[in-house]
Formats: structure tokens, sequence, C-alpha cells
């Protein structure tokens, strides 16, 4: 018994001990944060499915609405990072175009300006005026009639302009004349008629230029268009009577004609207005030798109606002549205030007729210095008033007297 029970002692020390199996782990409990999503996506799948709307129509739906979120994102994202880098590159665009105008390069640039630059010149229209020519072989005149513009571009704030028509030859310009001043009208009727004296023989080597300008008061009078017609170009042996459309043209550069310096005197109780010439200055050279023999004219008007005029002694051979010569006039007190004194130097010359140099307008209706001058004497009785005067072409100034006063 005792052997049996050791034997089953030392089988059971020899056996490798069973170790028990572990337990099965318990269930981990779900988490709070996936247990909401699921409740979230189950309720949300829910609604879908009680929706009055195929599930196609859903989706199309949601593709838009990302669509439209990601172009607004876009716009903004060019609106303001964008703008910069593109303006950087305008600004070396158009460096490189003007770097590639200087150096002549970019032929492909020049060909596409080319096209824009003859359309902007299509778009402008400056109107258009009717003329005649005739020659008369007797008197060696050519006749000039200048007859109405049609279609005027507005020069004027008011959507209108105050036309007149400038008349001269080229290259000379010795002869200018000029219509009267049409005023806020943009299809003028002028019917006037100018003569030019020149011998037939004279005429190929010159040139008819036919301007027309907006009249400003206050300012330089502004081009709006102008014709030129050659002389070689036609034929004068029968008469001219057509219509041409005004190109632009740039006004004739101002070429300056000298100052002159009139004192102003005025005693109302006697009704004595004094007008002294006293010299002159920077006249313009009208002899060949570079000199002139300068003269003055004083017209006296009143209401645009000459009264006397009076005339200064010759200076020879200066363009700084000293005069320091008086003339007066009785004007009645009840008429001062419409009296207009025209100033006008001109260049002797012994064989034809005097050139005028240049001209000036004190009084009524004038602006500028010339009013200013004028409202001096005024406020200054029986004290003369002394101002210097820049000399205008007389062909303007008859143009500003012509003209009604506003």
């Amino acid at each position: 018994m005792r052997l049996v029970s050791l034997q089953q002692r030392v089988r059971r020390a020899a056996e490798p001990e069973e170790e028990p199996a572990p337990a099965p782990a318990p269930p981990a409990p779900p988490s709070h944060h996936s247990h909401n999503f699921l409740n979230m996506k189950n309720k949300f799948f829910n609604e879908l499915g009680h929706l009055p709307m195929p599930m196609w129509a859903i989706g199309a739906i949601v593709v838009v609405g990302l669509a439209l979120v990601g172009c607004f994102a876009f716009c903004i994202y060019k609106k303001c990072l964008g703008g910069k880098k593109k303006a950087k590159k305008v600004r070396e665009r158009k460096g490189g175009r003007r770097r590639r105008k200087k150096e002549g390069e970019g032929e492909e640039d020049a060909e596409e300006a080319k096209p824009e630059e003859g359309e902007e010149k299509e778009q402008e229209f400056f109107g258009k005026l009717e003329y005649t020519l005739d020659y008369n072989f007797t008197d060696n005149q050519l006749i000039v009639g200048i007859l109405q513009a049609q279609d005027l571009p507005a020069m004027d704030i008011g959507g209108t302009s105050d036309p007149y028509v400038k008349v001269y030859m080229l290259p000379d310009k010795k002869k200018k004349f000029e219509t009267k001043v049409q005023r806020k009208n943009l299809c003028p009727v002028f019917n006037e008629t100018f003569i030019f004296k020149i011998p037939f023989n004279d005429l190929a080597g010159q040139t008819l230029v036919l301007q027309v300008f907006d009249f400003d008061r206050f300012g330089k009078h502004d081009v709006i268009g102008e014709i030129k017609i050659p002389m070689n170009s036609i034929d004068l042996g029968q008469p001219i009577h057509e219509w041409k459309d005004l190109v632009g043209g740039e006004k004739e550069e101002q070429e300056k004609l000298g100052d002159i310096c009139i004192s102003l005197r005025y005693v109302p109780t006697s009704g004595k207005l004094t007008v002294c010439v006293m010299e002159a200055k920077n006249l313009k050279k009208m002899d060949v030798g570079g000199l002139s023999d300068p003269f003055v004219k004083v017209v006296l008007q009143h209401n645009g109606k000459r009264l006397k005029k009076k005339k200064t002694t010759v200076k020879q051979n200066t363009l700084n002549p000293y005069f320091n010569e008086s003339f007066s006039f009785e004007i009645p007190f009840a008429q001062i205030q419409k009296i207009q004194v025209l100033i006008t130097v001109y260049d002797y010359d012994k064989l034809g007729s005097n050139d005028a140099i240049g001209k000036c307008w004190i009084g009524y209706g004038a602006s500028g210095v010339g009013l200013r001058h004028w409202s001096d004497m005024l406020a200054n009785p029986r004290r003369p008033v002394a101002q210097w005067h820049t000399l205008q072409p007389e062909e303007e100034v008859d143009a500003a007297l012509k003209a009604p006063i506003r």
C-alpha cells in the first residue's frame, strides 16, 4: 500500500502542473463619446429616410453647397492676396512695353497698338465745314467763303460751343481773318467772305487754313478742328463749293507780341478822360532788319460805336519805344461805364499798309487786366493810374469785341 501511494506521488510530481485557464476579460464598457456619435448617426439617417426627396437629390444639394463655399473662399483669397501680385505684374508689363518701344523691339505689340490708335482716331469726330473758293484772275484775288458748320463737338460745360472760324494762309500768316462768334451753337451759319490779294503764280507754294475755334472770354480759345487746303492741289479754274470734315488741330503757339504801358485818368466833374501812351517793350520784329517802326493808335468807343481816334508819332527802328504822349476825350459821367479804349500798336510801312503788331482792350466788357485797370481808374478819380498790358493778336481782340457781352 505504501509502495503504491509512493508511486502515485512520484507520477504526480513528474507530470507538469496544468495551469488553470484564465477567465475571459469582461467586455470594455462602451465610450461615452462613441455612444453619442452613434446616436447622432442613427438619428441623422433616420431623418434622411423620412425626407420627401430621393437620396441623389440630397447629394446634389450637398455638392452644390460645397462648390459655392469653395468659390467664395477662392474669391476672398484672390482679392486679399492676389491683388498686390497682379498690380506688380501690370506695372512690370507696362514698364516692359515702354522699354520695348524705346529699344525698337516688340513688333507684335506695336502692330496691336496701331489698330487701336486707328480705332480711336476713327471714333473722334470734329464736325464738318461748308466753304467756297474762287479766284478773280482780273484783280488777283482769292475769294474764300465760310458758309456754315455742322455737328461741332460741345466744348463748354453746358453742352454747347461758341464757334468762330479763323482764315489765313501759310507760311506767311501775314493776313488773318475771323468770322463773327456764334453763341451757343453747334451748327452755326456764318455766310462771310474774305479776300486775299495774292498773284496767281504765288499761290502754288501756299496753303489755306480754315480753323474753327471755341471762343472763351476768360481764357484761351480752344481749337475745335481745322481744314488745310494746299493751293497746288486744287483747280481754281472754276469755283469750288464743298463740305469737308474737320480734323483735330493744335492751337498755333502764341507768339509774344510785346507789352505796352498805358496811364488813365478821369475827372468826373469835368467829364475829361486822359489816355497817356507811355512806352512799349519787347515788340515783335516786323522789318527785315529785325526791328520795327512802331506807333500807337487809340480808339474810343461807346457801347461798341466808335467815337474818336488818335495816333502817336512813329518811333524809328526800335522794339522798345518811349512815347509819353497824352490824349484827352470829353466823356460825360453818364457814359463812362460803357466806354471802351482800344490800343493798337502798328509797324509803320512807307510803301504798303501798316501792319498791326498787337492790340489790347480796356473798359466796358473787358476781362483780366483790362477790366481791373478800368475799375482802378474809376475808383481813383482825378488820379492817373498806370498799368502794363500784354498785346494780343488783333483778330482775337476784334473777335472778342464782336461777341455779345454777357
